[in-house]
């Protein structure tokens, strides 16, 4: 089941059945499943992030689900775009005159903004070796129709079901998380395994939950941020407690170096997923040696700027690690059994 939905595993559990991690799988995940690659910006170690050209390559890497930012345009176009300033992705500076002081987003029209090449940060390069993109301005600023589209366009050619992880950023807008979802379902990005959202701001997340209610859709919603224990209870950068959490969400999206075993049980108590950010390896060795630990813990979905480096580590780690023996089949096939005829919702709480 590659979903951010969590019904069957509470069930199971719930029904004294073996939980879905320890049957037959090597993985310790909420579901059992191999945790999830999740590419971060695209391909952003390799080339420019938030582009159509890199989340093609990270999908040709093995990528999950395909993690992209969005904010608007000052004439309310939704954009793939991490920054609220053009300046450090773009070559805005040599292409347009600053504006109040900067090059804000917000302050441009996305005709102009059309105008841009996205340029690779880090160790990204604007090719990556025997790599052609299918689109033919790839490294443009796409909106976010354009880059629904594209990943659309790849999962029906190459037989594919990568699904995308939207973060709006920055602060609570009601206007971009509305045109978030509503881009999302117009574009048949409507269910968990397809599509999910995130954010750091807590409203953002609370609004998206309403709207997909709203809407009759269910797909993901991720909570962004750190964990903590704080009087012996878990929140999410000490605001909303695990507990409340899963009352309107399916996952916790924290900062890895938060989190700890202790962390991942709690979550799964609760019936939520756990992803990690940001894993940037070197090579691949390095990427199974970061990774490892958070196997062993059951993390769900590893985000990262090197999805190639990352598929291989929960690969590896599949072929690797003991799998455990079922204690209860017989229990197990009644609750899988009993599960037949529920639908794969999120719970919530009013």
């Amino acid at each position: 089941m590659r979903s951010f939905a969590r019904l069957s595993a509470m069930a199971l559990c719930a029904a004294g059945a073996v939980p879905a991690a320890s049957v037959g799988s090597p993985y310790n995940t909420l579901t059992g499943d191999a945790p999830l690659v999740i590419a971060h910006r695209g391909a952003p170690a390799y080339l420019p992030e938030n582009t159509i050209g890199g989340n093609e390559l990270s999908a040709q890497m093995g990528s999950d689900y395909i993690e992209t930012d969005v904010m608007m345009t000052s004439d309310g176009v939704l954009i793939a775009m991490h920054d609220s300033s053009l300046e450090r992705t773009t070559n805005a500076e040599d292409v347009l005159d600053a504006r109040n002081g900067g090059y804000a987003v917000s302050d441009y029209t996305y005709a102009e903004i059309s105008e841009l090449t996205v340029e690779p940060t880090g160790t990204g390069s604007d090719t990556y070796p025997g790599f052609t993109p299918a689109d033919g301005d790839p490294y443009r600023v796409p909106t976010f129709d354009d880059m629904l589209g594209a990943l659309t366009s790849y999962n029906e050619g190459n037989g594919t079901d990568v699904g995308i992880l939207t973060e709006g950023k920055y602060a609570y807008d009601s206007a971009t998380n509305q045109a978030v979802i509503e881009t999302l379902i117009a574009h048949g990005y409507d269910t968990p395994r397809e599509s999910a959202v995130q954010s750091f701001d807590f409203e953002n997340v609370r609004e998206y939950a309403t709207l997909l209610d709203a809407a009759g859709v269910d797909m993901g919603v991720a909570q962004l941020g750190s964990g903590g224990l704080l009087d012996g209870t878990w929140y999410v950068s000490e605001t909303e407690s695990f507990e409340t959490l899963a009352g309107y969400t399916d996952t916790v999206a924290l900062y890895a170096a938060s989190i700890t075993e202790g962390l991942v049980d709690a979550a799964h108590g609760e019936g939520l997923s756990v992803f990690a950010w940001t894993f940037r390896p070197e090579e691949p060795d390095a990427a199974f040696a970061a990774a490892e630990p958070f196997l062993d813990w059951g993390l769900d979905g590893f985000i990262t700027d090197n999805p190639d480096y990352l598929r291989a580590a929960v690969t590896e780690y599949g072929q690797i690690a003991p799998v455990p023996l079922p204690a209860s089949l017989p229990l197990l096939a009644i609750g899988m059994a009993g599960l037949a005829g529920l639908g794969l919702r999120r719970r919530r709480r009013t």
